[in-house]
């Protein structure tokens, strides 16, 4: 029993990668909200399912039958699956690092007690000729991870949902002894995050306010926010509010209470699980329904989702845009390396008030112009608020500007949605140089997700010197729309990120701007 035990030392070693990598999976897909984490697996059965252990299973079978070293065997083929699977995570690019969580903690712990059971399973009925059998149930361990991860995230349900109710009991208490404070929620298809920061530095000119960290905007997010972030001394709390399908706009909305609303520009980000647009629609403006009679909706004029839709709230409205005529405009918008200058008209003046940014992208300027709006709706004076746009710091993978070896780098990782994608190209034409472009195409679009990455492909071949694309399988769509295009420039399919920094430094000149659009997670790597 001792020496069984022992030749399964590279087995613990190995289902660790293996189980890290599940764990991993189950939180990017936001621990299988709306079924993300089942689908995925179901969309990446070859990765799963097809692994080195298929490979290895019969020369394991054989092996036992014709060798009478059956422990040297395992305990070699163990070994040999945990390098294997170090080389692959090794080689791995994440774009959100894996965090062990309280729920990830939680996770592990169900997982140790099932793994557990099992041994103290065999050390209670351990044969020798069973061996075998024994040594196929810890290869089926580890080959079925991603599925017994899946079965352990729904064992664990029962206590998650107490842990939610816990922690929502104790954020509904506080806000209620914030009897100041005041709640705005900012939600839309892209632009959450960004305009969410950009609010806050507009702010804080004036207030105390607080805002959800980094893209913090589910359930969880938010009532972490208001547990270990918002003060008594604060103004405002500030509310990211993300969503992937009906209803849950709503949800953080009883929750937090907003009385002030701003929605970014309305697509078709997540149309995958949200089904249609109409479902997008409506699950955004549930945070505008949700406000009370004398908040605030703070919309985009050139949004013609957000015109066209029948509201039943009639809270006060501010309309803010660049195309059609708002009470808050942005004219006059020049763009360059340095930044963006352009001008804003309130309603009701005729006076233009100098603004710059050093952000890029006329889909900052909309974010920019709603943080206006509603700043000064607030009492934000204009001075400062001129001063405030300026203090506004990149947001990291939203049209970025870094350097690398002599090379201007727009990184706009963060981004995948058509319209995002499109602003972004069209900062990099905007640029004096050679213009490249770095991509894998666009995600979760559902059904229209090859006619979004084909027009996206005829873009970039108007436009770019030199186009990379990351995925050969996944990209296409995007071949076919250059290729549509009659692209005569130079065309680079990789399937490793990394190669691209290689072609960047053979194909670069002397003034060469280098567009990183989309740098989508392991969910979606070939």
């Amino acid at each position: 029993m001792q020496i069984f035990l022992i030749s399964l030392i590279f087995f613990y070693l190995y289902v660790i990668l293996k189980y890290r990598k599940a764990y991993y999976m189950l939180q990017q897909n936001w621990y299988n909200m709306s079924n993300r984490y089942g689908s995925w697996i179901v969309k990446n059965a070859k990765k799963v399912f097809f692994t080195y252990e298929l490979f290895f299973l019969p020369f394991v079978a054989i092996g036992t039958f014709f060798c009478d070293k059956v422990i040297l065997l395992n305990l070699l083929v163990f070994f040999v699956c945990f390098l294997l699977e170090l080389k692959k995570v090794k080689k791995e690019q994440h774009k959100k690092r894996f965090v062990i969580t309280k729920r990830v903690q939680r996770l592990i712990f169900t997982t140790l007690f099932l793994f557990l059971l099992l041994h103290i399973g065999i050390y209670l009925s351990f044969q020798e000729e069973r061996k075998m059998l024994y040594y196929l149930m810890f290869y089926a361990l580890g080959y079925f991870s991603f599925l017994i991860v899946y079965i352990i995230n729904w064992i664990n349900m029962p206590i998650e949902k107490y842990v939610y109710h816990y922690y929502k009991k104790r954020a509904v208490k506080n806000l209620n002894q914030f009897t100041n404070l005041e709640v705005i929620g900012i939600t839309g298809s892209y632009g959450k995050t960004s305009s969410k920061t950009i609010l806050n530095t507009l702010l804080e000119s004036k207030f105390n306010t607080y805002a959800t960290p980094k893209s913090f905007n589910t359930p969880y997010g938010l009532m972490g926010s208001i547990n270990q972030g918002v003060t008594k001394f604060d103004d405002y709390f500030i509310a990211e509010m993300g969503a992937s399908a009906v209803g849950q706009i709503r949800e953080l909305c009883d929750l937090v209470h907003p009385k002030y609303a701003i929605l970014t520009t309305l697509g078709v980000a997540h149309l995958e699980t949200f089904k249609t647009e109409e479902n997008i629609v409506k699950t955004k403006f549930e945070l505008v329904e949700s406000l009370p009679s004398n908040g605030v909706a703070v919309l985009n004029k050139d949004d013609i989702k957000q015109v066209q839709y029948k509201r039943k709230n009639t809270c006060e409205t501010i309309w803010y845009g660049i195309k059609e005529k708002a009470d808050v405009m942005a004219k006059n918008i020049e763009i360059s390396k340095d930044g963006t200058s352009f001008e804003v008209v309130f309603k009701g003046g005729e006076k233009a008030y100098p603004f710059h940014t050093v952000l890029l992208g006329e889909h900052n300027i909309y974010n920019i112009l709603s943080a206006i709006a509603l700043a000064h709706y607030l009492g934000v004076e204009i001075e400062k608020l001129q001063n405030a746009t300026k203090m506004i710091e990149p947001i990291a993978h939203r049209l970025e500007l870094k350097t690398y070896n002599d090379v201007c780098i727009i990184d706009d990782a963060y981004n995948s949605n058509p319209t995002g994608s499109k602003m972004a190209v069209e900062v990099l034409n905007q640029m004096p140089g050679k213009k490249v472009i770095v991509t894998p195409g666009m995600i979760e679009l559902g059904a229209k997700e090859y006619e979004c990455n084909y027009t996206f492909g005829t873009q970039l071949a108007s436009i770019c010197d030199a186009i990379i694309l990351v995925g050969e399988k996944r990209t296409k769509p995007i071949q076919e729309g250059i290729k549509s295009m009659n692209y005569q420039k130079p065309l680079y399919v990789i399937n490793d990120v990394k190669e691209a920094f290689s072609i960047i430094n053979q194909i670069k000149e002397e003034n060469t701007y280098v567009l990183l659009e989309n740098d989508l997670p392991d969910l979606f790597t070939e």
